[in-house]
């Protein structure tokens, strides 16, 4: 065997030579903690006498850890360093090794079997086309096994090996083998539409893996590798879908060329088709397909390439050519099935970048169904989710996506959330359908619009967010600033917390979900009255940057001003003009920001007031210079 990096000139060019041609498999080792994943990859790359083998992860691979040549290397040695390997890795992402055999290649995506590393598990099932799934013989089919066997139902993996391990170790049993497949037959049949194929194995000793075992006879079935040599490619499957190409980028070299790049979803296309282009709906024939080694008459699922139109259209990153006869959903809400994935809580209404493939738009989920226990299948009532929570959602993006339902099409159907304050992938997302809501209410466009609103006050409508402790000095501002524009002529609202909750938020309280719910509901109201052509001024202590951002996105260009008044604990406490630090000291007050619930600061803010240095007249010089 010979690292990758051995391989250099000709060698490189006679292996792509000779493999380029074999169909690729990509397939996942799941499972419980100790159920021989390493051994059993480790096995597979050494008894199947691969061309070579690589380690793509987020560490740098080291190849004496792997050896050399051929079978030359010791099994133990090769078993341990993938061990190590992943015990390294297993908090930063999934191993991928890549091996091939005289009739595919494959790419097998190592994951860890710990419940707190489920997001890395969904990672490497995201892509893969067959789950091998780990059961140690002696302990049967555990609450880990069941949690990733749902999840690879989830992701769409239809295909699955049971891989009863360590046979070995209970004496070859054929007994043993044919309870543990009863009982797991028995879950998947509750998880519906997988396709389970039983292999009684020892990795360690190279039963069924290969080649049939003499030790079991009773065993009539095929080898792991015999079933993943033979099994139907993902890819011959897309290949029979609808055609869906995701617009990656518009390709003009020169005035006189204008093409649309990208790789084909699903599907065939050929040059002269018709397609729709997703989400204007506008129909058009194809020209060219063009790639760089020349012009093609058809391209199916998994190629590259640049299509060229018979008529100029409109199209840019994020649209999708499809199918005239058979086109993409387009729609702003949908129901989808989460796994969330990062440590923070999710909280509905809150707005982050959904990203399917091209596609990002803002989007928050706007209520959990239930969440799904996926040890045994129960559904729990659920208005949050923690890390590697799993459940049925609701979601609503400010503008159309274009998408096909998961089960129908994987390549159109997936999708990550996005933390936009720090751009970390907070959750995956598989699309179940539209709402019909989504379907059914579309905006109505009137000729009086908000143009014509500021242009009949004289003024540019905005919002003025204050944010800032109890006591800090927002509401005694706001009055002062909203006095002064009225005296200018100026056409104003306030929305205040207290006032607020009297009557549109009457029904939330103070709770981490609520206050994200209180600051959501507060922005739209936001958001129509700088539609009808107001100044809003806003004056909520909105504690987290997350939910402050939110409302940012609703406005355009120029429309949000967040107002930090930066005012100490210290002196809130000392003002304390309504009694609520006392109370709150003395436990009378859950929840209380600055005491028992974080405030976090604005790092950003377009103007930051310090009420303990500058005066009221001050205050308000400052805030008109930025009012348009």
């Amino acid at each position: 065997m010979a690292h990758i990096s051995d391989l250099i000139g000709q060698d490189i060019e006679a292996y792509l030579h000779s493999h380029q041609h074999k169909g690729l498999l990509r397939f996942i080792t799941c499972g419980s903690v100790d159920d021989g994943k390493s051994t059993l990859i480790g096995r597979l790359l050494y008894d199947s006498k691969m061309i070579f083998e690589d380690q793509l992860t987020a560490l740098e691979a080291d190849s004496k850890r792997i050896g050399t040549q051929g079978q030359e290397i010791d099994f133990a040695l090769l078993v341990d360093g993938l061990a190590a390997e992943r015990e390294q890795g297993i908090t930063i992402d999934v191993a991928y090794r890549f091996f091939s055999t005289e009739k595919r290649k494959f790419i097998v995506a190592d994951t860890p079997g710990h419940e707190q590393y489920t997001r890395n598990m969904v990672t490497g099932a995201s892509t893969a086309d067959v789950a091998v799934v780990l059961v140690d013989a002696r302990k049967g089919v555990l609450t880990q096994t069941r949690r990733h066997s749902y999840l690879v139902k989830l992701m769409g993996i239809k295909n699955v090996v049971l891989a009863i391990n360590k046979m070995d170790m209970v004496d070859y049993s054929q007994k043993v083998f044919e309870s543990i497949e009863q009982d797991y037959l028995a879950f998947a049949k509750q998880l519906g539409g997988l396709n389970v194929t039983p292999i009684p194995m020892s990795a360690l000793r190279g039963d069924n893996i290969l080649e049939r075992s003499s030790r079991m006879p009773w065993f009539h079935g095929t080898t792991l590798m015999g079933f993943l040599e033979t099994v139907p490619l993902e890819h011959d499957r897309l290949s029979k879908l609808a055609f869906r190409m995701p617009v990656q980028w518009v390709n003009r070299p020169h005035q006189d060329f204008r093409g649309f790049s990208g790789t084909v979803a699903s599907g065939t296309v050929q040059a002269g088709q018709r397609i729709r282009v997703q989400p204007s709906g506008r129909e058009v024939n194809i020209a060219r397909i063009v790639t760089q080694d020349g012009d093609l008459t058809h391209a199916t699922a998994g190629q590259a390439i640049t299509i060229t139109l018979a008529e100029e259209v409109d199209a840019s990153r994020g649209d999708m050519f499809c199918t005239a006869q058979s086109p993409a959903t387009v729609a702003d809400q949908f129901q989808a099935h989460v796994v969330w994935m990062a440590q923070d809580t999710l909280m509905p209404g809150r707005s982050y970048w959904l990203k399917c493939g091209t596609q990002i738009v803002n989007a928050s989920i706007t209520k959990i169904k239930h969440q799904i226990n996926v040890n045994t299948l129960e559904h729990i009532a659920a208005d949050k989710l923690e890390l590697n929570a799993v459940a049925e959602c609701n979601l609503a993006t400010d503008k159309p996506l274009v998408f096909d339902s998961y089960a129908d099409n994987s390549g159109t159907g997936g999708f990550v959330l996005i933390d936009r304050l720090n751009h970390l992938t907070v959750a995956a997302g598989v699309i179940d359908h539209p709402l019909r809501r989504a379907q059914n209410v579309q905006p109505q466009h009137f000729q009086v619009n908000k143009e014509a609103r500021a242009r009949l006050n004289n003024q540019k409508p905005c919002v003025l967010w204050f944010t800032g402790l109890s006591g800090s000095g927002k509401s005694t501002i706001a009055n002062e600033l909203e006095k002064k524009l009225f005296e200018m002529g100026h056409r104003t609202y306030v929305l205040d917390g207290d006032n607020v909750r009297h009557g549109l938020n009457k029904n939330l309280g103070f709770t981490q979900e609520d206050r994200v719910e209180n600051i959501r509901r507060v922005a739209e109201v936001a958001k129509l009255m700088v539609d009808a052509g107001l100044i809003v001024i806003t004056t909520f202590i909105s504690p987290y940057r997350a939910d402050r951002d939110m409302a940012r996105t609703l406005f355009g260009s120029g429309e949000f001003f967040e107002i930090f008044v930066d005012t100490p604990l210290g002196v809130c406490e000392q003002r304390d003009p309504k009694g609520l630090y006392k109370k709150a000291r003395k436990g009378e007050i859950k929840n209380f920001t600055g005491i028992d619930s974080a405030y976090e600061a604005p790092q950003r803010a377009d103007i930051t007031i310090n009420t303990q240095t500058q005066t009221i007249e001050e205050t308000l010089v400052q805030l008109l210079k930025i009012l348009p």
